[in-house]
């Protein structure tokens, strides 16, 4: 195996991160979205 140096986007190149933004709306409560269901399938992991 070689590890070689993976060359620098050009500068008309666009990042992609955050390319979305404004885009998507997340719930406030996604991270605890569903949380009962899960717990009941999968148990509270204690």
């Amino acid at each position: 195996m070689k590890v070689v140096a993976l060359d620098q986007p050009s500068e008309t190149e666009k990042p992609r991160i955050g390319f979305m933004t404004g885009q998507i709306l997340v719930a406030d409560d996604f991270d605890r979205m569903s949380s009962d269901e899960i717990e009941n399938h999968f148990g509270t992991g204690a």
